[in-house]
């Protein structure tokens, strides 16, 4: 059953398990704060369970275009479209999240994001292909991220 995040009460409903479930937490919030600032868009997850669509399109981009595999397990995902832009977020339980922009329209921006939640060690498969870049946020504490560009058609 889909849920909608609240950025003002964070909850680690759906997180659980994670050993950085409040930092997960707070960076699904940090991100539901964005989308609906910018998008007014009410960002809803969905448990792994009833998003593997969502989810094995993320880890085909993932396998496809870098032969990527995740070895954490999905908590959570959801899939959206705002403004032209399909947008996907799967959430694991190491407090890991990747998300997928990616612009309908030809020669539109396409990338995958990686985001680690504060606490959380670099998973193996990241940590000699990626550099990444620290942010702060008053929800997620400290975020560090990185990227790359989908050259691909998905």
């Amino acid at each position: 059953m889909s849920h909608p995040v609240d950025f003002q009460d964070v909850s680690t409903t759906g997180l659980e398990s994670s050993p950085v479930a409040a930092a997960l937490a707070g960076l699904r919030a940090n991100e539901a704060r964005y989308f609906k600032n910018k998008y007014a868009h009410v960002f809803t997850v969905q448990p792994a369970a009833e998003a593997v669509e969502i989810i094995d399109w993320v880890h085909d981009i993932l396998k496809t275009e870098r032969d990527l595999v995740i070895e954490s397990k999905p908590l959570e995902a959801t899939a959206f479209e705002v403004d032209g832009i399909r947008m996907a977020y799967v959430f694991y339980e190491s407090g890991l999240s990747i998300n997928v922009m990616y612009t309908k329209a030809d020669g539109g921006k396409r990338a995958v994001g990686f985001k680690l939640s504060d606490g959380m060690d670099v998973p193996e498969e990241l940590a000699a292909r990626f550099k990444f870049a620290r942010q702060r946020s008053k929800l997620a504490g400290t975020i560090r991220g990185s990227f790359f560009v989908i050259k691909g058609t998905y």
